[in-house]
């Protein structure tokens, strides 16, 4: 039998061949290229501003609002003359509004950032119709000591009407705090109290933070006011009519004994007022007219008193009177309470303005608003002339 055999150069291209084909015909295709990848450019998150760029007349009591959309806000700040508005975030940063009011005539301007976003505003708030300060704070004289019985007496320039909104930005804080509170006396006046009297040698602090709060029509508060006032000594005289004495305390220890005449009371004018009287203001002289008489009038007085200590408004003082034969022993004053020259100016030397004057022995009690005779009415009582109440919004 004859075997044809091929050459091996034919066998390998064979083999090539198969191999080729072998491999060919189980791939796939080459595959497609890939989508491209689409990156999404962030969009800035967009800040408003309430009151919008340029706006005039806002009334103070306007809140400024800042918000984002798209993203948190990253700083606010709003200012004016230097000084900055205070103001809250909400949770997530995305609002923000002012705490405190505006101050009336003023320019401000806003700048609030989020993200790459900032956006800014400036606007004018409006000059009020009538513009509300404190006139008077009492007492409150430069480098004054005042007792521990002082109240605040805070008199204003205009009529409030809105009386719980001026009261509510009325702080007083004490470094030996007490209870207290405020009771309007009429549109104009308001006056401190505390519970208790205030614990003596510390300073008490009050602030007026009223400026941009509507007190009234067309009525805005335009100039805060703060003052420092000085607890000294605590001072505490007790006088007992129906003995002729009067004792002076100081810090718990009696540093004064005085013999003392005290109203006759022949008359109700003529009769000391029984209760906690508190001293008022001195002066040395002070002239003294018999009220509602005329010269010729046995009762008619026209006299000149040293080293007088005011304690109502009822013409009663404690006072110098060289009256030594009735003083310890007899009434026979006009009403006031007189004392032996050398003591009555120790007393005058020493008074502080809301020291407490304890009077008791007659029928006659002191009313609560003669005079500083507020320690008269209980502190339940004293309260309820506030204009805040548990339902004030």
């Amino acid at each position: 039998m004859t075997v044809h055999r091929r050459p091996a150069a034919l066998a390998l291209l064979a083999a090539a061949a198969l191999t080729t084909s072998c491999s060919g015909g189980s791939a796939s295709p080459p595959p497609d290229a890939p989508d491209a990848t689409i990156v999404a450019t962030p969009q800035a998150p967009t800040v408003a501003i309430t009151p919008a760029e340029g706006t005039s007349k806002v009334h103070p009591d306007k809140k400024v609002v800042v918000t984002a959309a798209g993203g948190a806000l990253d700083n606010v700040t709003v200012e004016a003359e230097g000084e900055q508005l205070s103001g809250k975030f909400n949770a997530d940063k995305t609002r923000w509004i002012s705490k405190t009011p505006l101050k009336p005539s003023t320019r401000y301007r806003v700048s609030a950032t989020a993200g790459a976003t900032t956006a800014t505003s400036t606007f004018t708030t409006a000059k009020p119709e009538r513009a509300l300060q404190v006139a008077d704070v009492t007492p409150n004289r430069k480098g004054e000591k005042i007792g521990v019985g002082a109240p605040i007496i805070v008199t204003f320039n205009q009529p409030v009407t809105y009386k719980a909104r001026i009261e509510r930005a009325l702080k007083v804080e004490a470094e030996k705090p007490v209870p207290g509170a405020w009771r309007w006396i009429n549109d104009k006046v308001v006056i401190y109290r505390t519970a208790k009297y205030w614990p003596a040698h510390q300073t008490v602090t009050f602030n007026a933070d009223i400026t941009g709060i509507k007190a009234g029509k067309g009525l805005y508060g335009v100039k805060d006011y703060t003052a420092d006032l000085q607890i000294g000594a605590r001072q505490i005289s007790k006088v007992d009519v129906r003995k002729h004495m009067m004792y002076v305390y100081r810090d718990g220890k009696r540093v004064q004994t005085m013999r003392i005449s005290a109203g006759k009371g022949t008359t109700r004018e003529y009769t000391t007022t029984s209760g906690v009287h508190l001293t008022m203001e001195r002066g040395n002289p002070v002239r003294m007219i018999s009220p509602g008489r005329k010269k010729g009038d046995p009762e008619y007085y026209d006299v000149m008193i040293n080293h007088a200590v005011r304690i109502s408004n009822s013409g009663e003082y404690v006072h110098a009177k060289d009256n030594v034969w009735a003083q310890g022993r007899q009434n026979v004053s006009h009403g006031c309470i007189n004392a032996r020259p050398d003591q009555a100016k120790w007393f005058y030397d020493t008074m502080q303005r809301g020291d407490v004057v304890e009077i008791t022995g007659t029928d006659r009690e002191l009313e609560w608003n003669n005079g500083w005779g507020f320690w008269q009415m209980p502190f339940s009582q004293w309260k309820k002339g506030s204009a805040l109440t548990d339902a004030t919004p």
